[in-house]
């Protein structure tokens, strides 16, 4: 799995660690290109920071989320890392995906604008009144986009943080305020954008600001 690893200490490790993914067809230069490195630096934050490439092959052949827990998840336990993971977009839909296999090695969960499944699972959530009404039957071991609205409704009363930004015009938001009503409201920030980098930096930066601004690096007050 290609990724960019930003250290904040020289031939050490960070306390916390974030690692994102991206967009469908974006990667993770497309992180750095939009300033995410460059927020978390000047805000003089001791973590590091991980931008890992996804694969539409794994992620069609269902093999993505064995490698994000070979190559980012079990790497960052065993250096003893506080771990966020997050994701953009189809990168949201898969953090959460793996937060619902891996919630116990997690430190939170981070996700913006997140793809969350067809027109086929969001419509019956909505005509059942919402998340909390949606009683779904047995469902498929392969039937993930089910499987991750059923982890999202134990969000609420879980021992797991999380971080969902929304832009308000985004042209997914009906699905998302469906995700956003399953939520504590503190757990839920939208700001004014639309589904693009401008915005997703606006949410990064307010992520880093509302929820990480206590880890300040060595020498910094």
């Amino acid at each position: 799995m290609q990724v960019i690893f930003d250290s904040v200490r020289r031939g050490s490790v960070a306390p916390q660690r974030v690692v994102l993914l991206p967009a469908a067809y974006s990667g993770p230069d497309d992180f750095v290109r939009a300033g995410f490195i460059g927020a978390a630096r000047e805000r003089s934050l001791d973590i590091d920071l991980v931008f890992a490439a996804v694969e539409i092959g794994e992620v069609t052949d269902r093999s993505v989320l064995a490698s994000i827990s070979r190559e980012l998840i079990q790497p960052a336990r065993a250096q003893d890392c506080a771990l966020w993971l997050g994701g953009i977009s189809l990168g949201g839909y898969l953090a959460l995906c793996c937060a619902a296999r891996h919630a116990t090695e997690l430190a939170g969960l981070c996700i913006f604008a997140p793809y969350l499944g067809s027109h086929i699972v969001t419509g019956e959530i909505a005509r059942a009144g919402g998340l909390a009404n949606w009683n779904p039957a047995e469902l498929a071991g392969d039937d993930d986009e089910r499987q991750v609205w059923r982890f999202i409704s134990t969000l609420r009363s879980g021992s797991l943080p999380v971080h969902l930004g929304l832009g308000r015009e985004d042209r997914f938001a009906p699905r998302h305020r469906l995700m956003a009503a399953a939520l504590a409201p503190q757990d839920v920030d939208v700001v004014s954008g639309g589904h693009d980098w401008p915005t997703w930096r606006r949410l990064w930066e307010r992520f880093l600001d509302t929820r990480l601004a206590r880890a300040r690096a060595p020498g910094h007050r």
